[in-house]
């Protein structure tokens, strides 16, 4: 029993669609290189799905330029010069767009605006004061944020400062010690005898500064 006739119309289903192409296209793409072998023939296959993937078949005695040359010397069309009015207009606005951005950048900097109207002057000066206010909370946003920093540093060196001299006064040490020269430094070249010896001592141990760190004196042991 034969199959019935498919009326050729949009398949509205996207998979069936889809599908069809695909089996289709494999025939077309087939029966090409059918006809280049047995006809001696030289074929070039350009397909778009609904999707917009490209599919391709060329003869392997040619190539895709060498086609459309002979395509174009046949017929008497010039396949690229719409193609090339359409670069050259897009280079022109490319061009108007990059001379305007000059101007523009040169009258930022206070050059070229003899010519402006007192408008355009305005405008400029509008746009400028914004800029300005930008940069400004931008500056401020950065400094809060290096004082926030700084103050946490300093806020972890007081704790660290206050953990060792209570773990000295655990331990019935005292955490103003007394620096033995002789340890950290040796002994002098060729002196034969101790270097003196320095203490710290705070000027007032039981006060401190605001921001907790006291005064210190230096005295010579």
């Amino acid at each position: 029993m034969g199959r019935g006739k498919i009326e050729i119309k949009r398949i509205e289903n996207t998979t069936n669609r889809q599908v069809t192409y695909s089996k289709r296209r494999t025939g077309i793409v087939k029966k090409a290189r059918e006809l280049t072998v047995l006809c001696d023939a030289e074929v070039s296959l350009i397909m778009f799905s609904s999707t917009g993937k490209l599919s391709e078949y060329i003869s392997p005695s040619t190539t895709t330029k060498k086609f459309f040359d002979q395509y174009q010397q046949v017929t008497a069309i010039n396949l690229w010069d719409s193609h090339y009015e359409k670069m050259q207009e897009n280079l022109r606005k490319q061009k108007e767009i990059n001379m305007k951005l000059r101007k523009e950048i040169r009258q930022r900097i206070g050059e070229s605006v003899d010519d402006l109207t007192f408008e355009e002057l305005r405008g400029l000066e509008q746009d400028l004061d914004g800029s300005l206010k930008v940069v400004r909370d931008r500056k401020y946003h950065m400094i809060a944020t290096q004082t926030e920093t700084y103050r946490k540093k300093l806020r972890n060196l007081q704790e660290t400062h206050t953990h060792l001299v209570r773990e000295f006064e655990a331990r019935g040490e005292d955490p103003y010690y007394d620096a033995d020269y002789e340890s950290l430094l040796g002994m002098s070249s060729g002196a034969g005898h101790l270097l003196p010896y320095h203490r710290l001592q705070p000027s007032q141990p039981n006060l401190q500064d605001a921001d907790g760190y006291g005064h210190y004196n230096l005295r010579l042991g």
